[in-house]
Parts: structure tokens; sequence; C-alpha cells
């Protein structure tokens, strides 16, 4: 039986030290370097940045960070704010840092099909490396199994993946529209010939072919539903039902929203002032239903949070954190994560004010809106034309150039784009529905030697051709690919110098392309032909030299 008081007693969240950082000041440190450490995964968050605020269907996706930091935070607090953190959190971090940058000065690809790819490492994967990376590193393990559910959100960093857009986006569009249409022929309104257009008089009319199908309103329904059945511990089995049931009534919600235009469109023939207001009124509709469909989830959420059988028990021992100070071991790892962070934000102000100061943006947009830098001759090639390809809100995505041979033969089109990075080209096709009918890889001789090419062949009805992608970094060029019979991969290989250099280049992707318009040709025939000329053009041209006014 011990002879020492209760007050003796020392509590394992007490520190060996007698003074220094309260633990919830500590935990107020951790947080603040770790937003300051997104430096180190720069250009993902620059990524997912331009992918929130482009992409109106996946803008859900720029709450799930901030959700995830304040869900962490709250379970950091219901364990004490204990700072049993490990060394393991910052190799973890350095890791990721290095395999980002890694990523950034080249192309890696895996390849499940012509529909799905993705690129090695992809952005959740990055995401949730760097929020389990700074747990550990300051929480250690106890906080990583109570914040497992706030970092896995981060995996929906990317709300709709592509695969999610081809095969459930697309044929919930087609019967969005079917549904409209179905509804508007029920009410006797007829369609144009085109079957797109709702034509209730000659001069007013409704356009409703596939394009909204309510999966924004339904996702968001769904992280609702799913944080909130985190926060309110459902079972798993009522979590699961609660979010299927939300994502469903968004859904249904947004059905609802479609026959309700098309009844607002049977009441606007009759009262004039409410046609050029349809577009509002679409807008009204939407949100009122939306607002409707969120008190009804919430009704439900409150109804089982009352429900005894429905709440798991807290597997959270809470602990009490009054007079417990930050130890020793606390200050080295906060010490070795802000020097990571000081490392990391002075190659971000490097690049930034290389890339930002007044003489590089001026030359950028000018870049955007003149013709890229192209010679009159290759070879026995001339150039024809050259002409820029941007994405519709202004960015540059190539420029090109047309090349005619003298003997007057197939044309070759060179495109390199300086601004966009490393992107692999069947992704922008699979966006579009063009599946490949070949691809592989391709060895062509250059004036520089021989490069690897990652080749496709397409054939779209109108046209066969050709495209050979490769990437050119610090000098040296190559993109390969591996295939297998359901997968492969798409990657180049850089260079130690552009690897370890500190200059502020990128890596500058090439696209190559050379097409027939005989479509009666077998596709062996024309790809034989195609890849010919195309070894013939290839072999005058000096990637090096055409990428270099790129590069800084």
């Amino acid at each position: 039986m011990s002879t020492l008081p209760a007050t003796a007693e020392v509590s394992p969240l007490r520190s060996a030290g007698a003074a220094g950082l309260s633990l919830p000041r500590a935990a107020g440190f951790a947080a603040i370097v770790a937003v300051f450490g997104l430096s180190t995964i720069f250009s993902t968050v620059s990524a997912l940045w331009n992918l929130w605020t482009t992409d109106a269907l996946k803008s859900i996706g720029m709450f799930i960070p901030l959700v995830s930091f304040v869900l962490v935070l709250r379970a950091w607090r219901s364990i004490g704010w204990e700072m049993e953190g490990s060394w393991w959190g910052l190799v973890v971090l350095v890791v990721t840092a290095v395999v980002v940058h890694i990523r950034d000065q080249a192309v890696l690809v895996f390849v499940f099909s012509p529909k799905w790819s993705i690129y090695i490492p992809p952005h959740s994967l990055v995401a949730f490396a760097y929020g389990a990376g700074v747990v550990l590193l300051f929480g250690g393990r106890r906080l990583f199994r109570a914040s497992l559910f706030p970092l896995i959100l981060l995996w929906f960093v990317n709300p709709i993946p592509h695969i999610f857009n081809v095969f459930v986006d697309l044929p919930l569009q087609r019967a969005s529209a079917h549904v409209a249409r179905a509804f508007a022929i029920a009410l006797g309104q007829p369609l144009s010939p085109d079957q797109l257009r709702l034509m209730f008089t000659p001069e007013f009319g409704m356009f409703i072919a596939p394009g909204c199908n309510g999966i924004r309103g339904a996702v968001t329904m769904g992280f609702i539903a799913l944080i909130a059945g985190y926060v309110y511990r459902f079972r798993w089995y009522a979590h699961a039902a609660v979010v299927a049931g939300a994502v469903l009534l968004g859904y249904v919600f947004n059905f609802a929203r479609l026959c309700i235009l098309v009844l607002y469109y049977i009441v606007a023939l009759h009262v004039p002032s409410l046609r050029s207001k349809a577009e509002m009124g679409d807008y009204v509709i939407g949100a009122c239903l939306f607002l409707l469909s969120t008190f009804l989830l919430f009704h439900v959420v409150r109804r089982l949070s009352e429900s005894p059988g429905q709440i798991k028990p807290s597997s959270l021992t809470s602990s009490s954190s009054a007079g417990a100070v930050a130890g020793r071991s606390f200050y080295l790892r906060f010490a070795g994560m802000l020097a990571l962070v000081l490392v990391s934000c002075y190659g971000v102000a490097r690049g930034y004010v290389g890339t930002h100061s007044g003489s590089a943006a001026a030359q950028r947009k000018a870049d955007q809106n003149a013709p890229g830098q192209f010679p009159e001759r290759i070879g026995s090639y001339t150039l024809t034309r050259t002409w820029n390809e941007n994405l519709f809100t202004g960015p540059l995505i190539y420029h090109w150039a047309e090349y005619a041979p003298a003997d007057g033969g197939a044309h070759v089109s060179i495109g390199i784009s300086p601004v966009m990075g490393s992107h692999d080209t069947l992704i922008c096709h699979s966006a579009r529905g063009e599946d490949p009918i070949w691809r592989d890889q391709l060895s062509m001789p250059t004036a520089n030697g021989p490069i690897g090419f990652s080749g496709s062949f397409f054939n779209d009805g109108a046209t066969q051709y050709l495209e050979a992608t490769t990437i050119c970094n610090s000098g040296s060029c190559g993109e390969y690919s591996s295939d297998r019979t359901h997968f492969g991969f798409v990657y180049s290989k850089p260079t130690s110098q552009s690897l370890l250099s500190q200059e502020a280049q990128r890596p500058i992707p090439i696209l190559l392309k050379v097409e027939t318009i005989d479509t009666t040709l077998p596709v062996e025939i024309a790809r034989q032909q195609l890849t010919t000329d195309l070894r013939f053009f290839l072999g005058s041209v000096d990637l090096d030299g055409l990428t270099k006014p790129y590069r800084q």
C-alpha cells in the first residue's frame, strides 16, 4: 500500500518541467504552424484552389479542409490536448513534401482505363498524408485514432472525382433530362425537333438537355449527413442510412425542381411578366427546395440523436489539461516542423516573386496572347500557321504550330504548354468522350538524340490521327508508358538537376499531332503511315531549343 498522499500523484499529462506553455496554447501554436506548413505542398494547394474556384460542381470541396481542421481540434480537446507526439509524423511530412516536389517536375499517371486515370500521388492522398503527419507529430497515436474520421474526410477535397462523373454524373444527367421531358409531354407540351427544347410558344421555351442533375445539392446533402452523423456518434448502420437518404433526397428534390419549373413556364404563358424572370425563378425554386430538404435532414438527425439505440458510446475518455504544460519533446518537434515550414516558405516566396514580379507577370500575360516562338523551317517542313489554345477562363493551354512537308504529305502540328505544367492528355480526351484505339510507347529520333514519347491513336469519324506526348525539363525530354492488360503507367524521368536545382524552372509538356482524313484506311496501316511521317519530322526537331524560352 502506497504511503504517498493522493495529492502527490503525478498526472500523465504534466510535463517534467515546472513551467512552460500550457497544453491549449501549445496546441494553438501547433495549429498555426500546421497552417503555414501547407507551403510544403503548395502546388497541391494551388491545384485544389483552382479546382474549387473554376468547377462549380466541386466547389463544396473547399469546405472540407476547414471542417476537418475544426473536427481534429475538437477531438484533440476531448483528450485534454495531449502532446504525446511522434517523430514519425515529421518523417511523413518530409516524404510527402518530397513526393509532391517530384510530381511537380515529372508525369506519373496510373491508367486503369481510357476513362479512368489517376495522377500519382493524387491530391486527396497528399491532403490525407499531410493531415496525418501533423496529427502524429504533435498529438501522437491517440490523437490519430481520435481524429481518424476528420483525416479520412480529407480524401474528399476533390469531392467528385472524374470516375464519378463518368459512371454516375453523366447517367444521372440523362435521367434528369428524361424526367423533365416526360413530365412536359404528359402535360401536353410539345418538344422541338431536336428533342431538347420545350416550346410553349414559338418564342418562349426552356432548354432541357442534360445539364443539371442535382448532383451538387445531393453531394452537399451527403456531406452534411456524413459530418452530422459523426458529430452525433450515430451507429454505422444509422450513419450509412442517413447519408444514403440525404443523397437520395437531393436527387428527388432536383426532379421536383425540374417539374415545378415546367409548371412555372406554363403559368408564365398567362402572365407575360414572369417570362423575363424565368432564370431567377429557377434559382428561387431550387433554393427553396434545398432549404426544405435541409430542414428535413436535420429533423431526422435530431430525432436519431434523441434515440439512445442509434447512438454509440464515446470511445474517448476526457482528460483534464488544467495546469499541464508542454514538455521538452514538444519544443523539439515544433522546432523540426518550423524548420521544414521555413524552408518551404522560402521556396514558395522565391517562386512567387519570380513569377509575379512586374516584368515576369507582364511577360506571362503577353505570352498568353502572343503566338508561340517557332522556327520558320524544321528540316524540309515549312511553318504554315500558328495559334493559341486557351481555357475558357483565359489561361493558356498550348502554343500551336502547323508544319507542312515539301512533298505535300501529312501536316504535323506541335504544341508547347508553358503554363499548365505536367498533365496527361488522355484525361482531356476522356472528358470529351474520346477513347484511344491504340496506346503504346514510342521512341523517336530527334536532332538531339532519341526521345521517349507516349503515343495514342484516335478515330473521331472525320479523321484518324496520331498523338505523341513528352515532357522536357532542364534540357532533358522523355515520357514513357507501361501498358498492361487492364492498367498501365504514363511517366517521365526528371533529371537530378531539375529535382535539386533552386532555379524556378517548370516541366514543359509537348504534344505532337499528325492526321489523315482517310477514315476508310485500316487502323494499323494508318497508324504506321502517320508514325513514319512523325518520325521523319522529329528527326530535325530540337525540342530542347523549342522549350528553352519557356522554362523560367
